[in-house]
């Protein structure tokens, strides 16, 4: 870019100033004008476990802060979503408390059970050894917070890719000793994808343990994330999906699922839009496929049958759900909230009053998740 380091991140503050007025996570949540008249969630015939709840202790935002204020980092993607966020106590309060005032935001919701884990980017923008260190410290953290609250509390393993043989221990720890549930990855580590077989250690333990590996996004990496953070898109509104599905079709099309066929991936909010386009994406891949792209055993479709679990987190949108059901199949779709970041209760009741059967519906609250996290 022509630019060192100080300069890139000047800049990218800028872009991020100048498209942002006011904060997203203000004193309270709006919701769509067709969730009007949803209400409170009642009571149901079925646990509501929420799938993609986001956590993470005090001394990582420490960092994160130290990281900021230290100009450490040349990822604007970073630096827009928590050069916003690291301030703001009452986001930071929420998602580091997993005691009573995380249950009582529960109970207001109706959520019966949270499985917890560690907020994006987690441990994945520092160095080997110091992710490693904190993935270690942060699961350890998690297991006794579950210890205290098992009625309550179950979580995923943090790793960190950077180093994909530690990874790969620490993923065993995590579920063999600390009882976690499955794994937490958020997407791109500093720009570096899983497609890469150097980081297929990780799939070859999460297959051996049978561990679901739940693919959380990030921001778009800095060689993406200009055209989306000059125009308010790199998070939520766009980037995390757009970041993710090219992750996703990335693994799909390299080869990971013919050689871990029985690797198990979670990814959230509705599929980050793949379900959508799964014909499109079997034609093109079919009939327009570059020469130097691999042709692996099956279209991309099977494999998102096959090897992908979706959640609902941040879209609990009845005409998206219903459509994403009927694509992959009612055992292939869980119920998540996305708390903190879209904390609002009345979603849980538009959800309760989706138009499905009550025997899929406690398979989206409850059967689903018991089984892929092995509740």
């Amino acid at each position: 870019m022509g630019t060192d380091r100080r300069s890139f991140l000047k800049y990218a503050l800028a872009s991020w100033a100048a498209v942002r007025g006011s904060s997203m996570m203000g004193a309270a949540q709006t919701v769509p004008p067709y969730s009007v008249g949803a209400g409170k969630p009642g009571k149901a015939a079925y646990k509501r476990i929420a799938t993609e709840e986001a956590w993470g202790p005090p001394e990582m935002f420490k960092m994160y802060l130290d990281l900021i204020e230290n100009g450490a980092l040349t990822d604007p993607g970073f630096m827009s979503m928590w050069g916003r966020f690291i301030r703001n106590t009452k986001l930071i309060g929420q998602l580091t408390d997993i005691g009573e005032m995380r249950i009582r935001d529960m109970d207001v919701s109706g959520i019966d059970t949270m499985v917890l884990s560690l907020t994006a980017p987690g441990v994945q923008v520092f160095d080997a050894a110091t992710a490693n260190a904190l993935a270690i410290s942060t699961n350890d953290q998690l297991a006794e917070a579950i210890r205290k609250r098992p009625d309550r509390f179950a979580g995923l393993a943090a790793i960190a890719p950077q180093d994909p043989k530690a990874a790969a221990k620490e993923m065993e720890r995590g579920i063999k000793k600390l009882k976690l549930n499955g794994v937490i990855i958020n997407s791109h580590t500093q720009g570096e994808y899983l497609d890469d077989p150097k980081y297929w250690d990780i799939f070859e333990a999460a297959q051996a343990l049978d561990a679901a590996i739940y693919l959380h996004p990030q921001t778009p990496p800095p060689n993406m994330v200009m055209p989306y953070l000059a125009r308010g898109f790199e998070r939520a509104i766009m980037g995390f999906a757009h970041e993710t599905s090219l992750h996703v079709l990335g693994l799909m099309t390299s080869g990971v699922f013919d050689r871990f066929p029985r690797l198990k991936i979670v990814i959230g909010h509705g599929g980050e839009g793949l379900p959508y386009m799964l014909y499109r994406i079997d034609y093109m891949y079919e009939n327009a496929r570059y020469s130097f792209m691999k042709k692996v055993k099956k279209l991309p479709s099977d494999y998102m049958k096959e090897n992908f679990y979706i959640t609902t987190s941040g879209l609990p949108w009845a005409p998206a759900i219903t459509m994403a059901q009927s694509v992959l199949g009612i055992d292939r779709v869980l119920y998540a909230m996305d708390y903190p970041y879209q904390f609002v209760p009345e979603e849980v009741a538009m959800t309760d009053n989706f138009p499905i059967s009550a025997a899929d519906k406690k398979k989206l609250f409850q059967l689903n998740a018991e089984k892929i996290f092995k509740l």
